[in-house]
């Protein structure tokens, strides 16, 4: 079985622009559940509302497959489906390591959507030893004594953060010496990496954070407020009121791992 080392995806050097490769993904999705309903066919309208862009940008994404579906009668959805995943580089087995079985580590390590988008989770690693041995998800948990090791064995080059943001650049620093090209960082922090390694960060908190922004302008345009001077958030209030803290003193800038 091929693995993430021996083989890359080609993407980078056909051209195809970051944008497009961030939509991929949602593509395949939405391509996935018509294949599971055994659709046979889509158009690009059906198809882009499926995948929430609008259709000339999806038209566009895909003209860098080489595919432009067929007039009247729209895209070949199996086809699509291989097409995509062989662009993503999920034709293949990508091993990889979860480092940090704390909470999230311990959720992601369940996660049924690896194994289906061709994700294999190699090992489970942590720094505690009252962790090592105990399965979680199935997986033995293993010492982080052993990371390089495991990687070496496993022919591993993608691994995923979980760690408090405290150990994470050095989790990462050891990760990259032993040949791990991509990481996938969920801690709470800005990791630095060399050239020739991508980075993915999820922080939560700024998703939630970016949400609080839209919720807090949707209250402001409701019926009987004044659109052009919002009113503060309460804790906002509070603080020039009071001189009390604002809300970074209550709630943390990042959800702690």
């Amino acid at each position: 079985m091929a693995t993430g080392r021996t083989h890359r995806p080609a993407t980078r050097s056909r051209g195809i622009p970051e944008a497009t490769v961030a939509r991929l993904p949602l593509y395949l999705r939405a391509l996935t559940a018509l294949s599971e309903r055994s659709v046979p066919t889509v158009s690009s309208e059906e198809l882009a509302a499926a995948a929430g862009v609008n259709s000339a940008k999806l038209r566009k994404d895909f003209s860098y497959l080489g595919s432009y579906g067929t007039r009247g009668v729209g895209y070949d959805v199996e086809y699509l489906v291989y097409q995509i995943s062989r662009e993503l580089g999920l034709t293949q087995d990508w091993p990889v390591v979860i480092v940090g079985i704390g909470n999230l580590g311990a959720a992601l390590a369940g996660y049924g959507g690896f194994a289906s988008r061709g994700f294999r989770v190699a090992a489970l690693i942590d720094a505690d030893p009252a962790m090592t041995g105990k399965p979680v998800a199935g997986i033995p948990v293993q010492h982080s004594d052993d990371l390089e090791k495991i990687i070496a064995e496993d022919g591993v080059s993608i691994g995923v953060i979980a760690t408090p943001a405290g150990v994470a650049q050095a989790v990462c620093d050891r990760l990259v010496a032993a040949g791990v090209t991509s990481i996938l960082n969920f801690a709470p922090t800005v990791l630095s990496v060399p050239d020739g390694v991508d980075v993915r960060k999820v922080d939560l908190s700024i998703e939630l954070q970016i949400l609080a922004f839209h919720e807090q302008r949707k209250a402001g345009e409701e019926p009987g407020e004044d659109a052009a001077a919002p009113a503060a958030p309460p804790a906002a209030r509070t603080t020039a009121q009071g001189g009390r803290k604002g809300p970074d003193g209550d709630v943390p800038a990042v959800m702690p791992a």
